[in-house]
């Protein structure tokens, strides 16, 4: 049975972790759709990217994640920019972290974790997103490396990122069980790309990869293996992408509280409106719902579970928390009315931002797919 009540410690780096954000975080942020290097050198400086990889010490552990969705709900509230840029280290460096070499993971992680160098998760390309078993890009056997050559798109943090890990076709026609993982830095000969617009300022970007040579030390984990580096990576990620979604919802709903309260309608605050009043009651309801789905989720990757139920959780987590927090943000902007729309406002931010979370990291349709298909197990059915 899952113990969803968070310890005191839990408690103080939460409360640590917000006020951190506050006061050290949002006047760096930029919106500018960009790598925000200033931000991450701060997060570095603050401890908040070892904190992201579960350490407390100069060299993370294995990152622990309950304490990565607590991190991602927290900073979320106060800055999707901070937690955008926090989320993407940790997504592509921890492939770095668990599958590098020694000698890879000291040239990086230090350097991730401090917010010098920049990390990106390669794995997109143009016909290989949700089905990503079908990516394309090549890597031939050149002496004792690799010539990399193909695309990547929807990269976050590309073109600017200092190290990609990039899982490319090894043995054609082999699907996942033909994909490998390399640490591919960012200034590499043949590595160019450009950046990307997108309706939240956002960096992200596509990648062109023309006979890139990677040498034997790049290679994360066995060759062929890079596919389970990838899906490892993502177990670990998706419940903590519902923090960020559930980060998003809390804001909004704490802001359309304070508005209803005070805004004037009929000689009176929009809350004494019953049907303003239940709106919010739902609005909660599917926000703390979804928080316990995340922990649940996050718990149940922390405990060791196995594998498979690990990815059915995962697979629940994000479902849940993004479908529901663009319905809860979708509310609070109806609640706020026409100033929500304009420019600048926190719902006009929110509404933007909260859109990708349904997809990336996996569509919802995906995490359908992964939980029907372990529940439904037509092959056990046989």
């Amino acid at each position: 049975m899952v113990e969803f009540r968070l310890s005191a410690e839990h408690q103080r780096f939460v409360g640590w972790a917000r006020a951190t954000a506050a006061e050290q975080l949002v006047p760096l942020a930029r919106h500018d759709g960009r790598v925000n290097r200033p931000l991450l050198r701060a997060m570095g400086d603050l401890g908040l990217l070892r904190a992201a990889f579960g350490g407390t010490g100069d060299q993370p552990r294995d990152a622990a994640a309950l304490q990565l969705c607590l991190l991602r709900e927290t900073i979320a509230q106060v800055s999707a920019e901070a937690e955008t840029a926090l989320a993407l280290q940790g997504l592509g460096s921890y492939p770095i972290l668990q599958s590098g070499t020694a000698e890879c993971v000291a040239r990086w992680i230090p350097q991730v974790v401090s917010g010098q160098a920049v990390a990106a998760f390669a794995l997109s390309e143009p016909d290989a997103g949700s089905d990503a078993a079908a990516l394309k890009l090549r890597a031939e056997r050149d002496g004792a490396g690799w010539r990399l050559t193909g695309e990547k798109m929807w990269i976050s943090n590309a073109p600017d990122a200092d190290v990609y890990s990039v899982f490319a076709r090894t043995t054609p026609d082999a699907r996942g069980k033909g994909v490998t993982a390399f640490a591919v830095p960012g200034d590499t000969d043949g590595l160019s790309g450009e950046p990307l617009d997108m309706l939240s300022p956002h960096p992200i970007g596509r990648l062109v990869f023309d006979g890139v040579y990677v040498g034997p030390d790049a290679l994360l984990g066995e060759v062929d293996g890079g596919f389970a580096v990838a899906m490892r990576t993502l177990d670990l990620f998706r419940p903590s992408v519902g923090g960020f979604a559930v980060g998003m919802a809390q804001s909004a709903l704490d802001a359309t509280v304070a508005h209803v309260r005070t805004r004037q309608v009929h000689g009176g605050p929009l809350a004494r409106q019953q049907a303003v009043a239940h709106r919010i009651a739902d609005l909660a309801t599917q926000l703390e719902a979804a928080r316990l789905l995340v922990y649940a989720a996050a718990a149940a990757y922390d405990a060791g579970d196995q594998p498979r139920d690990q990815r059915r959780r995962s697979a629940m987590a994000k479902l849940f928390a993004t479908e529901a927090a663009q319905q809860i943000v979708d509310g609070c902007v109806q609640l706020h009315g026409a100033v929500a729309l304009r420019s600048g406002h926190l719902l006009e931010q929110l509404y933007r931002d909260v859109r990708s979370l349904r997809i990336y990291e996996g569509a919802s349709e995906i995490q359908r797919t992964i939980i029907a298909r372990d529940l439904i197990d037509l092959d056990a059915s046989r």
